[in-house]
């Protein structure tokens, strides 16, 4: 720190007579200096304050204005300070010592001849008189510097901006300026505009790339650099009145000139008020990604087609998570295709249908597990509606899995119509509306051979007319509804050797080099011997490891796995042995339901000895046993703090109390109800704590006791 009024240095006296000429100069107009220097400082009464030597809002640096030591300053948070000189040499990046004539020349220009200008050089609007600011919005450039601060003020006359120029410590804004959220543009390949700072976090917070210009909707569009929008895919999304679409379209021209791969002005919710922006979205729980990818939008430049390449770094670099599969293990992922085929009269259309309503109810089939109810739409076009409902009624589900089967799978009658054009001009509608514009997880289409559109190829034993039907019928659906929904198309296989069948059973599909190049996957349900009701499920997969072919059959209208040597033995004795497992099991699930609906929760043993002998359910031991295998494929958990249900400590099992999915306990409170005088009742869902590992039987503390995924039972 250097203090010129005490300088002991040798100074020719003809700088000792500028310098002393100048200081009295910048001393006589010092608030006007200051306010030039630092147009966001403030005064009070006879003192200057400002946040630091380089102009931020604050006031942790203050200036004596008055008297003996004006022009003196201290900066309180770096315990720094010094006259006059020294706060004009730090406030240009001068030094007093090695930069002398410098910081003369910058004082000189600050008082610019005669001292006549006494009013202080400030904003349009004092920034003290505009209060503290509510709002600051940081611009920076691609590498995380900071180039530009955007501070909002609420004063009683309506809200007001401040841009603050960080590389030239000015209050204004940078030239060109620059757009918001650049860090995350330069990585994107497809970012939302928006208008405002404030829309752009709302979308931020969401996950989305979103930027804004400078001033929102009243931004220069001339002075704002568009150019790191170059090759990328813009969507804009104005407010919902007239400046906001007049935004969007003048800085939807500039994004074209800015050279941007495509240009859209997203339309707003007609139902929407005036006014309404992306923040107002977000705050209501708007489905913006759903919006943003499906809603009604206006093309201002259009995407030329183009080929995706991946580098193998890049391929190499991505850890992300692949997609959980719709149907396990890799049976059908999203956006994958399944072609299941089948001879005539094997029972492929039944096999289906039981098939797709597990799924829609979120639980395993032949131990292909989906990994939640799946939305499943069934376009059939072999079975007339009445019967078709009596095949659903002969499915069986738990019961407390069929409200989501219910709600999630969704048939056609027998249709008559060919997937052309007409056709899918009814089609789309369809599938896009019935679930209430959730989208669809599957679409079945059941048989291909019923609807089928080949063009002018031919029929569906036409790899050329197959390759149609697949590219411009079955994708058009698909991308029309949802492009990450899982197609399976049921088709019928030609007549084949048995020698050739076992060779390659997937060749006997009709169009089978078209579908085999096309899908993701393939099975065939096959009847190797007619004198027996036994079939033999075979997998194809393009991706994961190969799937054993397994051996299954219905009976008792349920599809099971069977072990055909034995099964061909003691087939009906078998048959008895499966079905009363499947009643005790069921019998014990809902008895759990429904005694928890009464307020009672039981131990292993405690259930074992209350229903000893009743249900059908055996001995006491018979229960523990059963209850044990119920445990391990998953269907009982276990809850360890019987406390948050007003319940008594367990002190004899090690496992706890018993719980079975979407269970709820009834309690009662000793105060009676004030509107009736019954004693007072709460129902409150059960979750469990621990669940019993299936490999090892070890109980394990639950990672998310919302989910609940079942094993499937093995034959004996």
């Amino acid at each position: 720190m250097m203090d010129f009024n005490d300088i002991t240095a040798p100074i020719k006296h003809s700088h000792t007579r500028d310098r002393d000429e100048i200081r009295r100069d910048v001393l006589a107009c010092l608030e006007s200096v200051l306010f030039t220097m630092f147009p966001a400082g403030k005064k009070r009464h006879d003192k200057f304050y400002i946040g630091d030597v380089f102009g931020s809002p604050g006031d942790s640096l203050e200036v004596v204005l008055t008297g003996k030591k004006a022009g003196l300053w201290t900066d309180r948070a770096e315990g720094s300070g010094g006259d006059i000189f020294d706060l004009i040499a730090k406030r240009h990046g001068l030094d007093t010592r090695s930069d002398f004539s410098a910081v003369m020349k910058v004082a000189a220009e600050l008082v610019g001849g005669p001292l006549s200008h006494p009013a202080p050089i400030r904003t349009e609007v004092p920034l003290d008189d505009l209060g503290a600011h509510t709002g600051k919005w940081d611009y920076l450039t691609p590498d995380g510097l900071l180039i530009a601060c955007v501070y909002r003020y609420d004063p009683p006359t309506g809200k007001k901006y401040r841009p603050w120029d960080v590389r030239a410590r000015m209050w204004r804004a940078p030239d060109p300026r620059p757009l918001y959220n650049l860090p995350a543009i330069s990585k994107a390949k497809q970012v939302v505009l928006v208008e405002g700072e404030k829309c752009a976090d709302a979308l931020i917070a969401v996950g989305i790339v979103a930027t804004t210009a400078m001033n929102g909707a009243k931004a220069p569009i001339d002075k704002t650099d568009w150019k790191p929008l170059a090759g990328k895919s813009v969507l804009i999304w104005p407010d919902r009145d007239a400046p906001g679409w007049d935004y969007a379209e003048n800085a939807a021209r500039a994004c074209v000139t800015a050279g941007c791969l495509s240009v859209a002005i997203l339309v707003p919710p007609t139902d929407k008020p005036n006014k309404w922006d992306a923040a107002n979205a977000v705050t209501e729980g708007f489905n913006c990604v759903d919006f943003i990818a499906h809603g009604g939008c206006h093309v201002v430049k259009a995407a030329v087609p183009s080929l995706p390449t991946f580098t193998l770094g890049e391929m190499l670099d991505d850890d992300s998570p692949l997609p959980p599969d719709l149907i396990s293990p890799r049976v059908l992922t999203p956006g994958g295709m399944l072609v299941f085929g089948g001879a005539p009269k094997v029972g492929k259309s039944d096999f289906l249908l039981s098939w797709l309503i597990h799924m829609a109810a979120g639980i395993p089939f032949l131990g292909m597990p989906p990994p939640r109810p799946l939305r499943v739409f069934y376009l059939q076009a072999e079975v007339q509606y009445h019967y078709l409902r009596e095949r659903v009624k002969e499915i069986r589900l738990p019961s407390h899995r069929l409200q989501d089967a219910r709600a999630n799978f969704i048939a056609t009658p027998q249709l008559h119509l060919v997937l052309d054009d007409a056709g899918l001009t009814q089609v789309i509608p369809a599938i896009a509306n019935a679930f209430g514009g959730l989208p669809p997880d599957i679409i079945a289409i059941d048989p291909i051979r019923n609807v089928f559109d080949g063009g002018d190829a031919g029929g569906e034993n036409d790899n050329g007319a197959m390759l149609f039907f697949l590219s411009q019928r079955v994708e058009r659906i698909r991308q029309a509804v949802n492009p990450d929904a899982g197609i399976i198309l049921a088709h019928h296989t030609k007549k084949l050797g048995k020698k050739q069948f076992e060779e390659d059973p997937f060749q006997a599909l009709a169009g089978a080099s078209s579908l085999r190049g096309y899908y993701s996957s393939g099975m065939v349900l096959y009847r190797p011997d007619e004198t027996h009701t036994t079939r033999q499920l075979i997998f194809e997969l393009r991706n994961g490891a190969s799937i054993p072919f397994k051996h299954v059959d219905k009976s008792k209208g349920e599809w099971r796995e069977v072990n055909p040597t034995v099964r061909s033995v003691m087939h009906d004795w078998g048959e008895k042995l499966d079905a009363e497992r499947r009643r005790k099991h069921d019998v014990i699930v809902q008895m759990l339901f429904d005694e928890a609906a009464q307020g009672k929760c039981y131990t292993s043993n405690q259930f074992a000895e209350a229903f000893e002998g009743q249900g059908g359910l055996g001995a006491n031991r018979t229960i523990n046993e059963r209850l044990s295998v119920l445990a391990t494929l998953g269907y009982i958990k276990f809850f360890r703090n019987p406390q948050d249900y007003g319940l008594a400590q367990v002190k004899r099992s090690k496992f706890g109390y018993l719980c079975v999915e979407d269970m709820r306990l009834t309690r009662t409170f000793d105060l009676p109800a004030p509107e009736c005088g019954e004693p007072l009742t709460e129902s409150v869902r059960v979750m469990p704590t621990h669940y019993k590992c299936p490999r090892s039987g070890v109980i394990l503390p639950v990672e998310n006791a919302d989910i609940w995924i079942y094993q499937q039972e093995m034959e004996p």
